[in-house]
């Protein structure tokens, strides 16, 4: 099957058909980074890192990037509460973030771009919108006329007509209409500020994604995606933007994620009902927080309950002792020279079930929907062991398979099957390196450099640096 996506802008279900054979081009729009990353924030980002993940796996090459807004009103604000310079506060959470997400098993977007470092490229884009027509100085900065742009709402819905209804232009705003938003806002007494064509100040929040995506995946590209939040004003701001400045359609798919919902309100930080990433990291797995928010479809709702990530948790320790349980039978696994039922009904369950896994993950990456045929292989695996007497290797290494492949899509049991022979080997040579370095600060040379010996006789190397001690293979 092709995979088929839910386009916000179509409001309907596609074909997927990426505009460059193989290549899928993805734009995510990052965080603000004034505070901590809360799980709501974490489900878009997990959302679109399996999405990337299966892509990959179904052969196309990703290029993936994640912007940083690294000055906005909000960091701003944050500053001036806490007492810290902008650019501090906001490196401060930038890297919090990076850290949240290696935690979380979140790949690494390709380019990470941050505002502060593409000013003159914003400032480029605002000046062409200016001269086509779409731009205009105001007295406190530069301004998008909304009225120009002939498809405003088609993604979102709005009609203009709803915006100006009790709308007005706030008393010291330069700008013509009450929908237009600011591209350039000349700058305040003690704000971060740049130099510009209209005067010193900072680029307005819609402009930076509008710019850093078009330079790093071109005008057109695939797809863009963000939370349900962004679509309105966000996203259609920056659709506005875009195809005013280019003429041309900007980008094929848009695909949000859902909100997560605490007691039927959305989570979030002006309502104080948000729990962090690290908060829950000190109670729960990376693996059982990308389950949990994995158990539902990126575009539904997801309730946050204890009780729904520790049934979560419980779930996921279910599959986990299903692979512990074919690594020790295939410890006394005989090489087949025939099948019985048992193992041609073993076969069948995870023949089937990888059909029904893509399936459903062809269909607009139905995770929820997915999960189901991977329980049904856990269940089929536990029970054949329990039948017969001795297992036959070659359908159990099918069952693994299995695992393993959904575990490199769904970012999950990643631990166990890194755990091969060589990781072992790597993590005794880490550790006899540690024991040396302590013997050699009690001054012990003597066993130190038979470590190093011994090392050096199976064909390991270490080398003393200024920055500590490294280990190379060499051939003996």
């Amino acid at each position: 099957m092709e995979v088929k996506v839910y386009n916000t802008l179509t409001k309907q279900k596609e074909e997927f058909k990426p505009l460059r054979e193989g290549e899928v081009r993805m734009y995510v729009c990052g965080p603000t980074v004034y505070d901590y990353t809360h799980l709501g924030h974490a489900r878009t980002y997990i959302a679109f890192d399996v999405i990337r993940r299966y892509l990959e796996h179904k052969g196309y090459t990703v290029l993936m990037v994640m912007n940083f807004t690294d000055i906005d009103d909000k960091i701003i604000r944050r500053a001036q509460e806490t007492g810290e310079d902008p650019k501090e506060l906001a490196e401060k959470f930038l890297k919090y973030f990076l850290e949240d997400m290696k935690a979380l098993k979140v790949k690494p977007a390709d380019i990470y771009p941050r505002v502060t470092e593409h000013i003159e490229d914003i400032i480029d884009f605002v000046k062409k919108l200016e001269e086509k027509g779409y731009a205009y100085e105001g007295s406190d900065g530069v301004y998008f006329e909304v009225q120009r742009f002939r498809d405003y709402g088609k993604l979102s819905g709005i009609k203009l007509e709803e915006l100006r209804k009790g709308a007005r232009v706030e008393p010291g705003e330069g700008k013509r209409n009450p929908e237009d938003f600011a591209l350039w806002k000349k700058a305040k007494p003690g704000e971060p500020k740049w130099d510009s064509p209209w005067g010193e100040g900072r680029p307005g929040w819609h402009i930076e994604c509008s710019t850093m995506s078009t330079k790093y995946l071109g005008e057109q590209f695939d797809i863009h995606g963000g939370g349900n939040d962004l679509i309105f004003p966000h996203h259609e701001n920056e659709i506005a933007q875009t195809e005013a400045c280019t003429g041309k359609e900007w980008v094929r798919y848009w695909l949000h994620t859902g909100f997560v919902m605490v007691k039927g309100e959305k989570m979030s930080k002006s309502l104080g009902n948000f729990v962090t990433i690290r908060e829950l990291l000190q109670r729960y797995s990376p693996e059982v927080i990308r389950f949990f928010v994995l158990q539902k479809h990126y575009r539904s709702p997801l309730d946050y309950t204890e009780e729904g990530i520790q049934h979560a948790k419980n779930n996921l320790e279910k599959l986990y002792n299903t692979i512990e349980n074919i690594r020790i039978a295939l410890e006394k696994a005989e090489i087949p020279f025939k099948w019985s039922k048992e193992e041609f009904e073993l076969y069948e369950v995870i023949r089937e079930a990888k059909r029904k896994f893509y399936e459903a993950m062809d269909d607009d990456f139905n995770t929820a929907e997915a999960m189901k045929p991977i329980f049904e292989v856990a269940n089929a695996v536990n029970k054949y062991l329990a039948k017969v007497e001795k297992p036959k290797e070659s359908v159990l290494r099918k069952a693994l398979e299995f695992f393993k492949m959904v575990g490199e899509v769904f970012g999950i049991f990643e631990e166990y099957f890194k755990e091969t022979k060589e990781t072992k080997e790597e993590e005794l040579i880490e550790l006899l390196i540690q024991v040396r370095a302590e013997l050699r600060k009690q001054k012990n040379y003597a066993l130190a450099d038979k470590i190093r010996a011994e090392l050096r006789e199976l064909g390991i190397q270490l080398e003393d640096t200024p920055q500590g001690t490294i280990w190379k293979r060499i051939n003996v």
